[in-house]
């Protein structure tokens, strides 16, 4: 599985997929720091940069079109400490990039005869409560839906699925603390995909009723 990361940090999606034998083809990084971690660790896996400029890249062959896209984009524009300014902040549109990229990568997979991409994202709680209804925005760009999505409610769930035309999206709220680390860290994760044999609900979501 060759896989695209973005907004890479120091990776943490490498060192996670490592023992799968999953393989990084490309990062996507603009701080000096990270990227200098990056160079060291990783010299033979190449930093594409400012990731806005990936979707006309992948179009025009220079980034390679991978079996899975992953990132997390900056979640300050979410956040209390970043002033909730959702999608009027650069970085919270970010995640609109984010949808831009995956249909890029799976217009070129399809075109070479490939299975649409898996696609993998995390944020912060707080992006399914913003004033401006932004995991609306982002989860109806990733099913292909031309128009925001509204919540069944009156708020996003921990936990649901949207089936679109061009993609399946799942998503759910879980705790680091559940998972081996000593800490409080809860997350939104999204997976979507076009493909055949990849239920993002399977992968993702538990059921209440199980098999004797």
């Amino acid at each position: 599985m060759k896989f695209l990361s973005v907004c890479s940090g120091i990776e943490a999606a490498s060192v996670a997929w490592k023992p799968l034998g999953w393989k990084a083809v490309g990062f996507s990084e603009i701080e000096p720091f990270p990227s200098a971690v990056l160079a060291h660790h990783y010299p033979d896996v190449p930093n594409h940069g400012d990731m806005t400029a990936l979707p006309s890249r992948i179009l025009a062959g220079e980034v390679e079109a991978p079996d899975l896209f992953c990132g997390g984009t900056p979640c300050q524009a979410f956040s209390v400490a970043g002033l909730r300014k959702s999608l009027d902040d650069a970085r919270g549109n970010l995640s609109l990039i984010f949808c831009d990229i995956a249909d890029a990568i799976d217009f070129v997979r399809l075109g070479d005869g490939d299975n649409p991409c898996i696609v993998f994202w995390e944020n912060v709680p707080v992006v399914l409560s913003t004033k401006d209804n932004a995991f609306g925005c982002f989860v109806a760009g990733l099913a292909g839906e031309d128009e925001p999505i509204q919540p069944a409610g009156q708020k996003w769930t921990d936990a649901g699925v949207v089936l679109g035309p061009q993609r399946a999206v799942a998503w759910r709220t879980l705790d680091a603390q559940y998972f081996g680390l000593a800490q409080r860290r809860r997350r939104v994760f999204v997976v979507a995909s076009a493909r055949d044999g990849v239920d993002p609900a399977q992968v993702l979501l538990e059921w209440d009723g199980v098999r004797r």
